[in-house]
């Protein structure tokens, strides 16, 4: 970048600012107090966490309903991503992840809605959570879990929003891409902590940078590696890193065959994961 030139917006930025439009657009026909009143009528909560811990010997899996990506483009045609979700959770599956985000990943709440109804294993919103209302939505259309990204929001933001996500009885997938982050990440009391090999602000992707981070996530948390899985090799490869579960869409939904694809992954075992190093200077050891 030539001097004195400032960064222009982030693949994320980009992302969040979207949300946001698409978020007043939902606010404006469905006001705070009555998604507020969704979300209490809601029935409780999954437990996410002991559902991905299941009984500790196999890689737990969160298994996403994706239609496209911003790095990849259109991934499959999902007419009915009930019917596919249940081949998840028929399959192994822990959680389901579904993406209500529209512009970039062609997902929506009516998604969830759908598959929350057809499955009953825990449902993960994922999404570009920045407000309140959108973890009110998540309790509202039935979700057990939110995804809350660390390079998304402040300090006092995830705070915030983590609280909330408590006060409903919901967990948190907490998540990170740097040493920085996991350090913001783990002052909090979230069980579950994801460590994404792509960086959302470049959409590049390094699966052994993401595997050193893991290995830093202390054992009395659950790790989570997310992206950059093609193949039972990449799961492997974050099950020796010590991961507790992996997060996967595309190599899911554009394998040929999903609930073969989710057998081969949670067929991996668990290698587990001693109590982390500090973080130093800005690096996992």
């Amino acid at each position: 970048m030539p001097p004195g030139q400032t960064p222009g917006p982030s693949v994320l930025d980009d992302i969040v600012a979207g949300a946001r439009e698409d978020l007043a657009v939902r606010r404006e026909a469905l006001g705070l107090a009555e998604i507020e009143r969704l979300a209490a009528a809601a029935p409780a909560p999954l437990d996410a966490a002991a559902s991905l811990e299941g009984d500790g010997t196999r890689l737990g899996l969160i298994a996403e309903v994706k239609r496209r990506s911003p790095s990849k483009g259109h991934l499959s045609v999902i007419d009915d991503p009930a019917a596919l979700a249940a081949t998840y959770a028929g399959s192994g599956a822990g959680a389901i992840s579904v993406l209500t985000e529209q512009r970039r990943f062609g997902g929506s709440l009516a998604d969830l809605d759908a598959v929350r109804e057809r499955v009953r294993i825990p449902v993960l919103r994922k999404d570009f959570i920045v407000e309140e209302y959108q973890v009110l939505e998540a309790r509202a259309h039935g979700a057990d879990l939110v995804l809350l990204m660390v390079s998304a929001l402040s300090d006092e933001r995830l705070a915030a929003l983590y609280a909330l996500v408590a006060d409903l009885g919901m967990q948190a997938l907490v998540e990170t891409h740097s040493p920085a982050e996991l350090e913001r990440a783990l002052a909090l009391p979230a069980r579950l902590i994801g460590v994404n090999a792509r960086d959302l602000r470049t959409l590049d992707v390094d699966l052994e940078r993401a595997a050193a981070l893991v290995a830093q996530v202390p054992a009395d948390r659950l790790a989570v590696g997310e992206s950059a899985v093609a193949s039972v090799a990449d799961v492997e490869r974050y099950a020796e890193a010590g991961a507790d579960a992996v997060l996967v869409g595309e190599a899911l939904v554009t394998s040929g065959d999903p609930a073969r694809a989710v057998a081969d992954f949670t067929a991996v075992p668990r290698r587990g994961r001693g109590a982390a190093d500090p973080i130093r200077n800005g690096e996992p050891r």
